[in-house]
């Protein structure tokens, strides 16, 4: 996913306040001016009573704003994980670039990146993942009527493709020698697709998922395919932070066993399907 250069982090809390000014997420927070403290379970954060979340908007149906507050996949599963700690979370909008480099995690502005990312070995240089906690495929989606029926068939059609920057369905289509157009945010994906200036894209299928739940959408745009291209995705601490790591996966593990994840999945991206909710640990 592609920022403009300079673009600043924004702070989401729980009511829209004038535009340009502080969003509001699904939580709100304790002020202490900036100073960190320790949970009684141990885990150091950058502000007292909350867990700062960095995310990337929009991605639903892992994190978008939604009448005003920031609402997803993700960010209930964070929710979890800062009522265990006894805290609330605040999200902080910020450029996705900055996931891939851990570059707000090692500047003390947030705890906890969470933000539909895939693990990868380039990344887990920079950061610390937790365990993985969903299973992802990408997916090839086209106009209805368009006759594509897959991504041979953009190739072979020389059709216009695009995808997300930054993300790992657009370094697949490199690799599958592609030269897609790149947009900055899923929803330019989908706009870009709506207006004709690409015939296909490929993003992460649950995004599509997400998509197509808007009857609109669902007239108009087809999955011709989907890629099983092996992701995991899993929410980064920094290098190091083993006690937020930990709880992280405390609060997985808990949720998959209590029914609350699958609970969850039905909420956020449909029907509840094992095999993509239960990635083994890596």
């Amino acid at each position: 996913m592609k920022t403009h250069p300079g673009r600043r982090t924004r702070v989401l809390v729980a009511t829209t306040a004038t535009a340009g000014t502080v969003l509001l997420a699904a939580c709100t927070s304790t002020d202490d001016g900036g100073g960190g403290s320790t949970t009684a379970g141990g885990v150091e954060l950058v502000k007292a009573g909350q867990l700062t979340t960095c995310t990337h908007l929009p991605y639903p149906p892992f994190q978008s704003e939604i009448d005003g507050k920031v609402q997803g996949f993700d960010v209930a599963l964070i929710d979890l994980v800062a009522d265990d700690l006894g805290v609330k979370q605040q999200i902080l909008d910020t450029p996705f670039e900055n996931f891939k480099t851990g570059a707000f995690l090692n500047s003390g502005e947030c705890d906890l990146a969470a933000a539909g990312m895939t693990i990868t070995d380039e990344r887990k240089k920079n950061v610390d993942f937790s365990d993985p906690y969903f299973n992802a495929t990408q997916a090839v989606l086209v106009a209805k009527g368009s006759g594509v029926g897959s991504l041979a068939d953009v190739k072979s059609e020389n059709v216009e493709l695009g995808a997300q920057a930054q993300t790992t369905g657009e370094d697949y289509v490199k690799g599958e020698g592609f030269d897609p157009v790149s947009f900055e945010s899923s929803d330019a994906v989908l706009n870009g697709l709506r207006t004709g200036q690409v015939k296909a894209v490929v993003i992460d299928y649950p995004v599509v998922q997400g998509w197509l739940k808007d009857e609109a959408n669902a007239d108009a745009f087809t999955v011709a395919e989907q890629i099983d291209t092996g992701e995991q995705y899993g929410f980064t601490v920094k290098k190091g932070n083993k006690a937020l790591q930990d709880a992280v996966n405390k609060a997985l593990a808990d949720a998959k066993a209590d029914g609350t994840y699958e609970k969850l999945y039905e909420q956020w991206i449909g029907p509840y399907d094992e095999s993509a909710a239960s990635p083994a640990a890596s």
